[in-house]
């Protein structure tokens, strides 16, 4: 009976209601590229009002990063037990409250800490939120739906610029965190009203109620009701939930390497987000100019992340990812070469955000497919958690690089490895799990 559910939402048309329960996460990433940025939109201004260190920046700069970690590995996990809905809840009002307190901070450690905060209602939402978006696709249309959902990103990071000039030129600094919190906030009636719980989550944790609240998704969607749940021991009483589960049914391996995978890529995605537009000016350009790099890099996001999507339809996740690896890798030797030769450097920026926003997306897409209901969340969580070490790491590793001498050109050649690592760590993913959420068209 569950699998007949399932099949019904994996092989038929997606309807409307199911078409806004994956526009409503594709809103909230767009809110994370918002919040997870303020730092760095607000970071010139606080320095000069606080009279800041490179340090001390850099703390505040790092500290979301930690709490985003730390809400991957802790509070993400919890949906599995929860549910998906009550923690992307949670983590809404922990994310608002954050950026609310911080417009009342007075010091580093007052404001740092308000990052980690935010941080962690971030981190503990996008294991949710991917889930949902997966479960509530079409065969036909998963791969893609995920990948807009995590697109945007992008699309949050740039708008999200766009309105955080206007707030610094007119309200200060302190305004832009008044207006995440404002419309991150403003969130939490929709998702009350119009975010729907998992399937899966619903028919394997058997929740108060669960029978109703099933009956009530399908008829939403569309679907003949059904008369009972499949048995508790069908359903829910395997054993290896949790962590464990990550580990169990001979999915040591593939945890193993989706983690190594997401440490790869967003060493790699970090370095060249935090770093590129510095690095521009070193090489020569204006500081307006590394800033036009840095927004290029979120253009090429959106269009990359956009085409990944349409193409994984169409091609497995698994070429499709090796060849964004590969490509990728290329080009960021073709930035470090041509860093200093404004017309190109520039080019090769769109094309570097594409490419490295492919690759972040498609693992995004690859790791639901991995886990059962059970433990997707989970698996999400930690996996996204894993990675996060990578983004902390980047920024600090390729700092002391820079204070060791290493030339602009060095560093992006020494920063594309990791993707190329990547094409490893992803070759020996497989797909063991993927009886709970069936793949794309195509077999990754």
């Amino acid at each position: 009976m569950r699998q007949d559910i399932r099949e019904a939402i994996n092989q038929n048309a997606m309807s409307s209601f199911q078409i806004t329960a994956v526009a409503i996460c594709i809103v909230l990433n767009m809110l994370d590229g918002f919040d997870v940025l303020a730092m760095a939109f607000t970071a010139s201004h606080i320095s000069s009002d606080w009279h800041l260190s490179g340090k001390e920046i850099g703390m505040l700069l790092s500290a979301g990063l930690f709490g985003m970690a730390a809400g991957s590995l802790l509070l993400a996990p919890q949906a599995d037990r929860f549910g998906r809905r009550p923690i992307i809840l949670f983590c809404l009002g922990t994310i608002s409250f954050g950026m609310l307190l911080s417009t009342f901070t007075q010091s580093v450690l007052q404001l740092a800490a308000m990052r980690a905060m935010t941080g962690i209602g971030i981190g503990g939402m996008l294991a949710s939120i991917n889930v949902i978006t997966g479960e509530y696709a079409s065969n036909k249309w998963r791969s893609t739906a995920i990948v807009l959902q995590a697109t945007g990103y992008p699309v949050g990071a740039t708008i999200g610029g766009v309105i955080a000039g206007v707030l610094l030129t007119h309200y200060g600094w302190r305004s832009v965190f008044v207006f995440g919190a404002l419309v991150t906030l403003a969130m939490v009636p929709i998702v009350m009203a119009r975010l729907p719980e998992s399937l899966d989550f619903l028919i394997a944790k058997r929740p108060r109620e669960a029978l109703g609240k099933v009956n009530k998704l399908l008829q939403a969607m569309g679907r003949e009701p059904i008369q009972a749940l499949p048995s508790v021991a069908a359903a829910a009483t395997e054993p290896g939930s949790g962590l464990a589960g990550l580990f169990s049914r001979g999915l040591a391996v593939q945890t193993a390497m989706i983690w190594a995978s997401f440490f790869l890529v967003m060493f790699t995605f970090y370095f060249v987000l935090s770093w590129t537009p510095k690095l521009l000016v070193a090489a020569g350009m204006s500081a307006q100019q590394g800033l036009t790099g840095g927004v290029l890099l979120n253009v090429g996001g959106i269009v990359g992340g956009t085409m990944f999507g349409f193409l994984s339809s169409r091609i497995g996740l698994k070429p499709l990812l090796w060849a964004c690896f590969v490509l990728t890798s290329a080009l960021l030797v073709c930035f470090g070469m041509f860093a200093n030769t404004l017309a190109i450097a520039f080019a090769v920026a769109i094309l570097i955000g594409g490419g490295i926003f492919g690759c972040m997306v498609g693992l995004y897409a690859y790791a639901p497919i991995l886990y059962r209901a059970e433990t997707r969340a989970t698996g999400m969580g930690w996996s996204i958690g894993m990675g996060r070490f990578g983004a902390v790491l980047s920024p600090m590793v390729a700092g002391a690089l820079v204070d060791a001498g290493w030339p602009t050109a060095n560093l992006y050649y020494a920063f594309a490895v990791p993707l190329l690592a990547a094409i490893a760590s992803v070759g020996l993913l497989g797909n063991s799990g993927a009886n709970a959420v069936p793949q794309a068209r195509s077999t990754p």
